[in-house]
Formats: structure tokens, sequence, C-alpha cells
């Protein structure tokens, strides 16, 4: 009886839209009276395939627990996904049961936030389900976040004051005559602070052998120093972080510098290049390391139909992305010291694919030749998008990865109103996930074009 009601609700709710866009301008107040009337109760008795905001995935997991048939069919999806051979077991029967089960849970849509507490253990309930329903896809998505007002996001205003201060402290090459290092300004500007001098001093000791002798058996320990650059990158402000990684250079000894900021020789270079494809399945099978990828894939992917090339015009999102992949199995660095031709990689190559060679040239693609993401570098190494003419591919570019995915963190930072346009679209991007705040701006979106 309850999901006729709701379900009744639901209807009059669409043919409200439906008479909205009939009837004359003040159909446009019966609209909003005929919402605020039913949105209430249609979304506290929807399940979590309806309008319901979701919770985070701890939250969920605590829910499940306490209902048996629930909790019961979590350990065997858990079963199921242990192991190589995950495509077999989840063709089981008793797995796909499973499934079907948790997908009317809280699980099912719940989500996780960069650097909340007991992230990797949200993860892990969040892959636990969306790991079964996306395997065998080229990319799965991430745990998305609420969605955010387009022009007030903390983050974003730390990435703001990132590029001004790049620009305050002399990070700019203005005066060809006279020699110029932004890179080497940025790690002095690091060194005056305390917190970056101190997690910085602390890289540079995990990430390098400590006597020559260990050099020779192991040049270091990579798990260490990966953890120490995630450490660096989580706790040192991104006003001291970003320059390090993203200064403007124009000579080789800068673009050098640039490159030795991850400690590459520990935390990026092997003797010999391992496939990309058996580098990103190694990724996958890690919870913090296939949501960090995912990421990186919906929010760098070259977007033809923007100035920027970046998905919605937002080269913060790209960077805050990039970022996070560093210190993981697929650690993103500059491939050289080109100071006129950036190139992206992580440190493997397509030898050996097979028939599958194709599909490693895509996921190398995705680095070596992304737009948005040399746009967004070369943006904030020069301090503003004022005056860039962003890099722009001679053919459309075709997204490599499903258009549907949703990123784990969503943000809109437009650095220079004037220059690039503002199209409000943190609804579309969001899914809608908290209903209630966002109904009145975007209910179309989520209606006719939800995910």
């Amino acid at each position: 009886m309850n999901g006729t009601v709701h379900g009744a609700e639901s209807t009059f709710l669409f043919f409200s839209l439906f008479f909205f866009y009939k009837i004359t301008p003040t159909g446009f107040f019966f609209f909003l009276v005929v919402l605020s009337m039913v949105s209430h109760s249609a979304l506290s008795g929807l399940g979590t395939h309806g309008w319901r905001a979701p919770m985070d995935c701890l939250r969920a997991s605590e829910v499940c627990n306490q209902n048996s048939q629930c909790s019961s069919r979590f350990r065997i999806m858990r079963q199921c996904l242990v192991g190589r051979d995950r495509t077999t077991m989840l063709g089981n029967r008793e797995c796909q049961a499973a499934l079907e089960v948790l997908q009317d849970s809280p699980l099912y849509d719940c989500r996780c936030k960069r650097g909340m507490k007991r992230e990797l253990q949200c993860l892990q309930s969040y892959w636990s389900i969306h790991m079964g329903l996306n395997e065998g896809k080229r990319i799965s998505p991430g745990p998305p976040t609420p969605c955010h007002s387009p022009r007030r996001h903390n983050s974003a205003y730390t990435f703001s004051a990132a590029i001004d201060s790049a620009s305050a402290k002399g990070n700019l090459c203005s005066d060809t005559g006279k020699p110029c290092n932004p890179c080497l300004d940025a790690a002095k500007a690091c060194n005056l602070n305390e917190t970056c001098k101190k997690q910085r001093t602390a890289l540079m000791a995990t990430c390098s052998p400590a006597t020559p002798i260990q050099q020779l058996h192991e040049p270091c320990n990579r798990k260490r120093c990966h953890r120490g650059l995630r450490q660096f990158f989580d706790r040192v402000q991104t006003e001291f972080s970003y320059p390090l990684l993203f200064c403007s250079c124009r000579d080789k000894a800068c673009a050098e510098r640039r490159r030795q900021t991850i400690m590459p020789a520990c935390s990026y270079e092997e003797k010999t290049k391992p496939n990309c494809l058996e580098l990103r399945r190694t990724c996958r099978s890690d919870p913090l390391c296939r949501s960090r990828l995912a990421d990186f894939h919906m929010n760098c992917q070259t977007t033809p139909h923007s100035i920027t090339s970046c998905p919605n015009d937002n080269y913060h999102g790209c960077l805050v992305s990039y970022v996070g992949l560093i210190g993981s199995d697929v650690t993103p660095n500059y491939v050289d010291a080109s100071h006129t031709n950036i190139t992206i990689s992580p440190w493997c190559g397509c030898r050996g694919s097979g028939n599958h060679e194709a599909e490693c040239e895509a996921f190398l693609r995705d680095f070596r030749e992304n737009t948005c993401l040399r746009n967004a570098i070369q943006a904030f190494g020069y301090g503003t998008d004022a005056g860039l003419v962003p890099i722009t591919e001679s053919q459309s570019a075709v997204p490599s990865v499903q258009t549907n995915l949703q990123p784990a963190i969503i943000t809109k930072h437009v650095i220079n109103s004037n220059d690039v346009k503002q199209i409000d679209r943190s609804c579309v991007f969001s899914t809608c996930a908290n209903l209630q705040v966002c109904l009145k701006i975007c209910v179309v979106h989520c209606i006719f074009f939800q995910y």
C-alpha cells in the first residue's frame, strides 16, 4: 500500500512537470505548490533508487548489519569478490541473488568523501557492491558526493589562493632578461612554512636510500614512499604543495626540478615498465586506488564542448583528481624535463598487451594526450587562465570513458568569470544527491538526466 501511494505521488509530480511546460507562466506557481505538497512524503518513502538522500557507506553498512537478510547477503557478496577470478564468481546464482538484494539496500546509493575518517573502510563497503555491478567495464564510477553550489566550495577557494600565491611570490617569468625558476621559488616558499618544510623533509628521508650499499640492492621502500607522498599532499596546504608540482617553466633546469617533486627514482621509475593494463588491474583491486582512478577519468577526461577542454570547465577538479593519484599504484609524473611540451604518464607501457593493445593504448592516452590536464597545469603555472589560449585538439575528441560515471569529488571553480563561460551544471553532475536542497533548482535534470 505504501509503495502504491508513493508511486501515485511520483506520477502526480511528473504530470505536474508536464503541465508546467504546457500552460501559462502562472503554472510555475502551481508547480511549486504541488512540489512542496508531495516532496516531503514522497522523498521519505522512496527506496534508494528513488529520491531519498543517500547516507555515507559507513552508516549504510551499520544499517545493513541490523537487518538479517541484508547482512547475510553482504557477507556473501564480499566472498564473491575474493580472489582473481571474480567474473566467474559473480556469475554464480547465489552471488547474483545477493547483489539483487543489496541493490535495494542503503549500501547501493551510499557515498564516501575524500579525507573522511575511516575513508578506506567506507570505500571497501562501496566497492563491495559496485565492483560487482561494474566488473568488466573499462572504468567504474567512484562514490559520488552531494551536489555543491558552483560558486561556493572551500577547496575551490584554497585552489584560488594557491594560484594567487603563485603569482604573488614571483612564480611567473615576466621579465625574459632575468633568471627565473618558479619551481625553485616554490621550494623556497615551502621551506619558509613550518608544516611544508617538515613534511617535505620527512618525504625526502622516506623516499631516499639510507646508505649507498642499500641503494645497490634496493633503491628504496616504494610502499613507504607512496604513503609519504599521500601524507605530504594531504597535510600540506595546496598554497605550498601545488606550486611545487605545477610551477611554470621556461628552461630544462626548472622542468627537471618540477619532475623531481615526487622523488621519481623511488616513487615512479622501475628497471622495467609493467604493462598498463596489469597496472590498472592492480589499482582496481585496491578500493582507494580504484576510486582515485575513477575520479581522475571523470574530472580530467578531454571534453570537446568546453572552452578549457575540461568537464564543466573545471580546472580545479582535474588537478585535485591528478594529485589524488600520486602515491597510488598508478602514480603519474612528467615523463621528461621538457619545458615546451608537458607530457604526463604513469610508469607503464603496452608491450605484451596482445589482443588488448588498443585498450591499453587508450588508457595511456588518457594521461599522455590529455588536453584538459595540460591546460589545467598551464593555467595554474601562469597564475591565472586569463590570456592563456587553451590547447585544443585538431579533431573532436571522443571521451575515452563512459559519460555516465560519477566523480568521487565534484567541484565547480572558474578562475576568471569573464574568460570562461559559466554553466550551472552542478546538479546535473551530482545526480541531485541532496534533493531537499537542490530540488527546485534541478528537478528537471534529475528526472530526465539521471545517470
